[in-house]
């Protein structure tokens, strides 16, 4: 199941808004956020993914419409992830992205490189 327009808009605001912005591991939401481990192939200065480059590509594959799966998490039980695909280089895993909706938050649950090629 992909997600509708308005759950698309949102997480696009939310990821562009640093305060709305949460990637804090803890034992009720553990969060595998590692951008950077992850090349960035267009990064003009920067070889890896930073925090904020991490956030603006979520953003920006969000708008481009990138295919969205929703999930149910673990933790907290029942409550709805989203997840993203990202194929950045052809001979690389894809980077493997959820994140989550919380109130007016975005909470980064993952980036790195998929364990599935």
């Amino acid at each position: 199941m992909s997600i509708n327009k308005s759950t698309r808009r949102q997480l696009i605001g939310l990821a562009r808004r640093k305060n709305a912005r949460i990637t804090t591991w803890s034992r009720e939401i553990p969060t595998d956020w590692r951008p950077r481990s992850v090349r960035n192939p267009h990064g003009d200065f920067d070889t890896h993914f930073s925090n904020e480059s991490a956030w603006e590509l979520i953003a920006s594959e969000l708008e481009a419409g990138r295919e969205v799966e929703i999930i149910s998490l673990d933790k907290p039980p029942g409550a709805k992830g989203y997840v993203m695909l990202i194929e950045l280089e052809p001979d690389a895993s894809p980077v493997y992205v959820k994140v989550q909706l919380r109130g007016n938050k975005i909470i980064g649950r993952s980036f790195h490189y998929s364990e599935i090629k």
